[in-house]
């Protein structure tokens, strides 16, 4: 099982940005593809972004698109999300997992604490 620290989150204004981080522990990771999901309060964790193994594919939710980009350095064990031109309704807290070959199906049961991001508008 890989160890999965998040963090970077925080709180900021409507149109703001943020870069969201997640390092991994042990030997898989360069070898997994990874994801991001969040949860809002009330709501199911809902998938975000995700990306193959050596970064050269990227797959991203409908609702952020063109915001937000997913990438990895594999020699720090880390994979990275920027998040541009926020909304309130990214408010979320955010949680990176190994996926499965579809980028969106996480693989692991036990998340990390996860990092909160709060958008203010």
């Amino acid at each position: 099982q890989v160890q999965l620290v998040e963090s970077g989150g925080g709180l900021v204004q409507a149109g703001g940005s943020l870069r969201l981080s997640c390092a991994a522990s042990g030997r898989t990771f360069s070898s997994r593809a990874m994801g991001w999901f969040r949860q809002a309060p009330g709501k199911e964790r809902e998938f975000v972004a995700g990306i193959s193994w050596s970064g050269g594919n990227t797959y991203y939710a409908d609702s952020v698109k063109g915001r937000f980009t997913i990438s990895r350095d594999n020699a720090k064990n880390t994979v990275y999300l920027q998040m541009n031109i926020l909304k309130p309704e990214d408010t979320a807290v955010y949680y990176c997992n190994a996926v499965r070959n579809d980028y969106i199906s996480p693989i692991y049961t036990t998340w990390g604490q996860g990092t909160q991001v709060t958008v203010s508008s």
